[in-house]
């Protein structure tokens, strides 16, 4: 099992789970919460048989990876993306983040800058800025909500991950997936570290990435469902695509939030195109 060391916490080695396939132009998958490097399964097939290197990894609490009380705010998470990145040696890569992975690829760009990256996509993502505030009212997830998760989290994690995954693929009110793919995720859910799940809400819900998209330069691809109960396309997608001249845009019909699982082949296609231009 491979693992990568990003620090320590009361003098253990903090982890990070990690997997390779196949061989080409790297492209990096960075997973959404409260989910794992698993949740790539559909697009790691596609990129190898398509003649790329899929990296994807499980973030510090989640999967495989060591679960830690501290570490989960994102210029932690960028760190740990880049750690990953230069273990690997890797260059010319392409960023996918999806959900609060997209968050990450933000921040690392922002911070890590782009010698590294060739492309960025943002797929169904957090970004650019979801907290309700005065500047900001059409962010979409306001202290009322981020509590209610916080609650849920606290009452019962593995109930509240049982109803987040309903919600993660479900466009207006009807299941995209099947029950098998719908406990898979689950299942995932249920491996994360009860303090990533816990601190989630607030990281991603009150981060704002509108200063690091400023910073994108590469050649970018923002791919949203039009039916994302979770992130809805004009809170996140819309205003993303927006803040990054000259990125492109593709908006899947019936797309619910986890769109690379429900509408893998429409998903796969938008990436595999965007990658060989």
């Amino acid at each position: 099992m491979p693992k990568i060391t990003v620090g320590a916490e009361n003098g253990a080695p903090v982890e990070l789970y990690y997997e390779a396939h196949g061989s080409g132009a790297p492209v990096v998958l960075v997973h959404g919460w409260p989910l794992s490097g698993r949740s790539w399964e559909k697009q790691v097939t596609a990129l190898v048989e398509a003649g790329y290197q899929a990296v994807t990894y499980d973030r510090r609490g989640f999967g495989h990876s060591t679960p830690t009380w501290d570490g989960h705010d994102y210029d932690t998470i960028a760190s740990d993306l880049d750690a990953l990145l230069t273990h690997l040696d890797l260059s010319g890569v392409t960023l996918v983040g999806f959900s609060a992975g997209g968050g990450a690829v933000a921040r690392y760009i922002a911070h890590h800058g782009t010698a590294r990256v060739a492309k960025a996509v943002l797929a169904s993502s957090v970004t650019p800025f979801l907290h309700v505030t005065e500047g900001n009212p059409e962010g979409g997830l306001d202290d009322g909500t981020i509590a209610h998760f916080e609650s849920g989290i606290r009452a019962d994690r593995p109930g509240f991950a049982d109803q987040f995954v309903t919600l993660l693929y479900s466009a207006s009110g009807t299941s995209s997936v099947s029950e098998a793919q719908r406990l898979f995720a689950r299942d995932q859910a249920s491996l994360a570290s009860a303090r990533a799940t816990l601190t989630g809400p607030s990281q991603f819900g009150r981060t704002d990435f509108r200063p690091d998209l400023e910073k994108f330069d590469v050649p970018t691809l923002v791919i949203h469902g039009d039916s994302d109960a979770v992130v809805p396309f004009h809170v996140s997608g819309r205003r993303s695509a927006a803040a990054i001249p000259g990125s492109e845009l593709v908006l899947i019909e019936g797309g619910p939030h986890g769109v690379n699982v429900s509408h893998a082949d429409e998903f796969n296609t938008a990436l595999l195109a965007f990658l060989a231009r």
